[in-house]
């Protein structure tokens, strides 16, 4: 299944470049142009790298990120376009900067000299290319503990566990404290199962620096990059400290101080280290094949060795937290390290053949997220209908329910926006804390409100193949309602005490096109900085005091298309901690047993 989804993406990554043009590509957030090239050096790992200007000053986020391979070409209008012939990877990304790893000096002279310059991501192997050497490495293993674990995971069976009294944690509510203890006690595998607003980072937390009374050092990881920021900051501010393998997205000082190369550029034997690297290369530009110049460089190649496995060791050495995305636990910088214990976040999003990347590194795997929100992206669908989308923590939830610990205590939202989520996904398990129970914003206001939108002048839209569809009428009707909203609550209540707001559409074309009707409205300018608008991937993880949905979609033949994923959508109506407003065609939307079920919800509520 995982070979269809490689051979998927690669033929449509292979067809979209040669059907979609450089505006388009530049929309979807996978194209700089033009772009202006700064200053190249060798970095702290001793790598050619170019710093990368983006020089249109547009809002759209981009897909640049850490690892991802890159190409540079250059344009003779929109349509004409040369490729360099060299590729790239990103070894840092900002949102109008970047910096790129290039093979050589060669490569360097032709950005330095190239006009009408633009860089795009490129189909990036060396992921799927990890997986499918984890895929094998874990179905070959034999008589170790990888193959214990796998045959764990996959058969129903006793795991096991240390006995001794649960620990006290007062700080913790009683379910937090038992998924601690579980993931104390477990030798095997545990599962810290966190439904929206249930405190799983913070009960994570308290599990590994608990861990950490017991281990020297554990590996942190995580799907993508945000969550690994997201945890190896709630480790700093709880005074572990965390060295953190690959490209941070949450560009502060606090996490880039943290990076393995910071640390490395930092620590007392960098000057030296970099004066030798810097001789060697001036040695090699005059290059002469006598015995003496030899003897030089094989001298300097040693001491500079030497200093580098200093440097390295002596970061290990002080990190107790290692944190990385499942792909960076492949990185050079871990090769030969193992860990007594695996924490993964976000377990629930990362493919299967991801976590065993990591699980090679591990003597135990504790699994934190929810499987009822966001799902991995799976592009094939016969590698979807194939199984390819079931994720490790679904398979250890379904073989080993013994080791799950279900957080039911919710700290985010109001009683009637959780209720609908917590009966259809949760069993009816999950409940809010006393005091978020009636939060709201208003005296006698309704936490949840859905305004039918089939009377509008104006349906769907589809705005070009693999861009999406966007509704502009409902588009127009989300910016009203919230203006009404605020003019209700108070327009100045609203600045004072920075009422926030996260408008949601499943559809990107959508979400942009909000976007550019907030930058043009003067109603909303005083809100802006208070005002976010992003997909609902963009959102996970987040909460705002106010969330409106634009679920986009109205025809006669009630298509929902990927509205279908519910799991989705329990993401987009549990970020809101005290009103919640949906915006969509009721006649198209509840022929699904889903929406007619939040609708009735939401009717009932009122």
């Amino acid at each position: 299944m995982l070979q269809l989804e490689y051979e998927h993406e690669r033929d449509e990554f292979k067809r979209l470049g040669e059907v979609i043009g450089v505006g388009r590509k530049v929309k979807r957030g996978d194209c700089w142009w033009p772009v202006r090239v700064g200053r190249s050096y060798y970095n702290s790992l001793n790598q050619l790298v170019v710093e990368v200007y983006r020089s249109e000053d547009e809002d759209i986020e981009h897909n640049f990120e850490y690892g991802k391979q890159v190409m540079f070409f250059r344009t003779s209008g929109m349509d004409s376009i040369t490729y360099l012939d060299f590729s790239a990877t990103v070894s840092y990304a900002e949102e109008h900067r970047m910096v790129v790893i290039v093979p050589d000096n060669n490569a360097v002279q032709q950005l330095q000299v190239a006009e009408q310059l633009g860089v795009q991501l490129s189909f990036d192997e060396t992921t799927y290319r990890l997986m499918l050497e984890a895929i094998d490495r874990v179905s070959r293993a034999k008589d170790n503990r990888l193959a214990q674990l796998r045959d764990l995971f996959y058969n129903p069976g006793k795991e096991e566990k240390f006995t001794f009294a649960p620990m006290s944690f007062p700080w913790l509510n009683a379910t937090q404290e038992r998924a601690v203890n579980e993931v104390l006690r477990a030798k095997d595998v545990a599962v810290v199962h966190g439904p929206p607003g249930t405190g799983k980072t913070t009960t994570l937390v308290e599990a590994i620096y608990e861990t950490l009374r017991r281990e020297s050092q554990v590996l942190v990881c995580a799907q993508s990059n945000m969550a690994v920021d997201w945890i190896s900051e709630r480790l700093m501010d709880r005074g572990v400290d965390v060295l953190r393998v690959g490209n941070p997205t949450r560009v502060n000082d606090k996490m880039l101080s943290q990076t393995y190369e910071r640390r490395y550029e930092a620590h007392p034997d960098y000057p030296q280290l970099w004066a030798m690297r810097k001789t060697l290369r001036e040695v090699r530009e005059h290059r002469r094949g006598t015995e003496a110049y030899h003897q030089k460089v094989d001298r300097l190649k040693s001491r500079i060795t030497e200093l580098e496995l200093r440097i390295h060791n002596d970061l290990f050495a002080q990190a107790r937290v290692i944190s990385c995305t499942l792909a960076g636990s492949a990185s050079r910088v871990l090769e030969g390290m193992r860990f007594a214990t695996l924490f993964i976040d976000e377990a629930a999003q990362a493919l299967e053949a991801a976590c065993w990347i990591a699980i090679r590194r591990a003597g135990r795997v504790v699994l934190a997220g929810d499987h009822c929100q966001l799902p991995p992206t799976i592009k094939c669908y016969e590698a979807l209908k194939g199984g390819l989308g079931l994720t490790l923590m679904e398979r250890i939830v379904a073989s080993n329910p013994q080791v799950v610990t279900l957080l039911q205590v919710q700290y985010r939202m109001n009683e009637q926006i959780m209720q609908f989520s917590s009966e259809w996904f949760y069993g009816g398990k999950v409940q809010s804390a006393p005091e978020v129970r009636d939060r709201g914003i208003l005296d006698w206001d309704t936490p949840m409100v859905w305004i039918d939108t089939a009377d509008l002048d104006g349906r769907e839209e589809f705005v070009g193949e693999s861009y999406g569809r966007i509704n502009r009428a409902e588009a127009a009707l989300t910016l009203q309602t919230l203006e009404e909203y605020f003019e209700k609550v108070g327009r100045q209540r609203v600045l004072d005490e920075r009422l926030d707001v996260g408008i949601i559409s499943p559809y990107r074309a959508q979400v942009q096109h909000l976007r550019r009707l907030i930058r043009q409205s003067a109603a909303l300018k005083p809100y802006r900085s208070l005002i976010a608008v992003n997909t609902v991937d963009g959102f996970q993880g987040q909460e705002r005091d106010i969330i409106v949905i634009s679920l986009v979609r109205a025809n006669d033949e009630g298509q929902i298309g990927f509205l279908r994923d519910l799991r989705r959508m329990n993401v987009a109506i549990t970020r809101a901690r005290m009103k919640l407003i949906i915006l969509g065609d009721v006649s198209t939307l509840t022929r699904h047993p889903f929406y007619r079920k939040l609708y009735d919800h939401i009717q009932s509520a009122n």
